[in-house]
């Protein structure tokens, strides 16, 4: 084959899908398109798209009365046939030479950046009710930097070498992991369900891919782009349907190697444990890589500027609704400037408009589905019968034609109270107001509140205090940010990841996740080797 050429570090750039642009005429285009037409979505098991008798329907989280599609449900034996189906092509795909792998998946990003930006664009919209800023970030950009990140990170590990000394050739050969990877990926990042399963098939590995009931849309997508990119069958198998049977069969299987995780802490534990009492079973002892939950720090010292804390509260709490592990939902206010803080905010809170995504002027559209909807309400609704906290902001709530949650944020004296402590996965936020003198106090109380260690962020004009927050909240954050918002992480810039509750921190989007992947295999060869035993000293 030609010479492979390693893409450049360069992030993908952002559209702005301003009135008039070509880029916001072609996705308003598709949105309708696919919005108004029916698909009905297979299971992808080697060479077969199988449309199982037994479907789910796809509506809009906005719009919830309104079916786009069907997608299929999984029977036992399916699962069974995509495992068989990734151990089948395992040795041809780990034979396939590095550049052709890389090649292929260039060639998806490609796919992305052009033809089918629109579409996954559109897809996410309409499946996630991500607004097109929202969704251009995530479906378009982030995944394809992921793809085109991965594919440099892959080459940095294969050139690193063990040193050659004498008449001796040492090598590492990066194996992929000997069975099937097993992934699972959740609705709120497109590009996070692209990635779990792409970045193991990257190294050679076969990958089950299980999205989530509510990603289903773009994940078909995906699915197609990989197939235009020239990907063969049965390197990536995608599932759907009941999680727990798809999730026992997989794990019961002698043959699983790795499990690719992102979703919440409680599901990711039971994994674990699973897999645990399952041990005796395995050939091998399976990777575990998982990013989980969050309970997302802001503090505010008594330097920062208020617009500054404003802004990164609103875009970290309330974008895409607060359905991100990263988002901000506690918030720690120094008493000399909380009520200026908490001002702007309410008048910022009043100009944000909440609608259909296809409504460009929207900042926030619904949540996810009714069972999110009804435990965000349930937090809204014991905060307001609650004497001790205070809503300032928000607290309305409308299912009669989508999931919509108004943005919310809450008072408490309590830094121990509910809302503090929990994660809720929507748009609420929940401020406590610290005495200025309390700052090196507060942080400790910061640490030691939730069992997460995500994303946080520290404002602060004052180097001093960004300096001792940065020592003092070491283990708080895997990613850890200083005036801005704790969330937006971009491949190849800050890659992402927490620890404690929130996961085993292998950092997506890095060389550290791609390690994961592989099973080194250390060749020694020796062009001069000895013909007796004794060694000079026995002379």
């Amino acid at each position: 084959m030609s010479t492979f050429n390693i893409p450049q570090r360069v992030n993908e750039p952002i559209k702005n899908y301003i009135k008039g642009s070509i880029e916001r005429s072609e996705v308003e285009e598709t949105y309708h398109s696919m919005f108004n037409s029916k698909i009905d979505i297979p299971l992808f098991i080697g060479n077969d798209k199988i449309l199982t008798s037994k479907r789910q329907n796809i509506s809009p989280p906005h719009e919830i009365k309104k079916i786009v599609g069907t997608f299929s449900l999984s029977e036992p034996d399916h699962i069974e046939k995509a495992i068989e189906s990734c151990l089948n092509v395992k040795e041809s795909w780990t034979n396939t030479p590095w550049e052709e792998r890389a090649a292929i998946f260039l060639k998806a990003a490609e796919l992305i950046a052009g033809p089918y930006r629109s579409k996954i664009n559109a897809a996410t919209m309409i499946g996630q009710s991500k607004n097109i800023f929202q969704a251009e970030i995530d479906a378009a950009c982030e995944f394809i930097d992921f793809l085109k990140f991965n594919i440099i990170y892959m080459s940095e590990i294969y050139d690193e070498q063990p040193i050659t000394v004498g008449k001796v050739s040492n090598k590492l050969e990066y194996r992929p992991l000997e069975g099937f990877v097993y992934a699972i990926t959740p609705f709120n990042f497109t590009a996070i369900g692209g990635n779990l399963c792409a970045s193991p098939a990257l190294m050679g590995n076969t990958v089950l891919w299980k999205p989530s009931d509510h990603q289903v849309y773009s994940a078909k997508v995906i699915m197609d782009i990989f197939e235009e990119a020239g990907l063969p069958k049965g390197v990536i198998n995608m599932v759907t349907g009941d999680p727990e049977m798809i999730t026992k069969v997989a794990l019961e299987n002698s043959n699983l190697s790795g499990v690719h995780f992102t979703g919440s802490t409680f599901v990711f534990k039971k994994l674990w444990e699973s897999i645990g009492k399952n041990i005796n079973l395995y050939k091998d002892y399976p990777r575990i890589v998982g990013e989980t939950g969050g309970k997302d720090f802001i503090i505010s010292h008594p330097s920062a500027d208020t617009d500054i804390v404003s802004t990164a509260i609103i875009r970290g709490g309330f974008e895409f609704q607060g359905q991100k592990c990263s988002a901000a939902s506690r918030i720690y206010l120094p008493k000399s400037k909380s009520d200026e803080i908490i001002k702007k905010l309410q008048e910022q809170i009043k100009d944000i408009k909440m609608g259909s995504p296809i409504d460009f002027e929207n900042f926030m559209t619904a949540v996810i589905h009714k069972k999110s909807f009804e435990k965000i309400v349930n937090y809204i609704k014991n905060a307001q019968n609650d004497k001790n906290v205070e809503i300032i902001c928000g607290g309305n709530y409308d299912n009669s034609k989508g999931y919509f949650i108004s943005p919310t944020l809450i008072l408490t004296s309590d830094p121990n109270y509910t809302t503090m402590k929990e994660e809720i996965f929507g748009p609420v936020v929940t401020i406590y107001i610290y005495e200025d003198k309390m700052w090196k106090e507060t942080l400790d109380l910061i640490d030691k509140t939730s069992q997460y260690a995500l994303t946080g962020a520290v404002i602060s004009s004052n180097q001093e205090s960004i300096d001792f927050a940065l020592k003092k909240l070491r283990y708080s954050a895997g990613n850890f940010y200083i005036n801005d918002k704790p969330s937006g992480a971009v491949v190849g810039q800050q890659p992402f990841g927490g620890s404690r509750a929130s996961g085993t921190n292998d950092k997506a989007g890095s060389k550290l996740n791609l390690l994961r992947w592989v099973s080194p295999r250390l060749i020694k060869e020796n062009f001069n080797p000895p013909k007796d035993y004794p060694y000079p000293h026995m002379n």
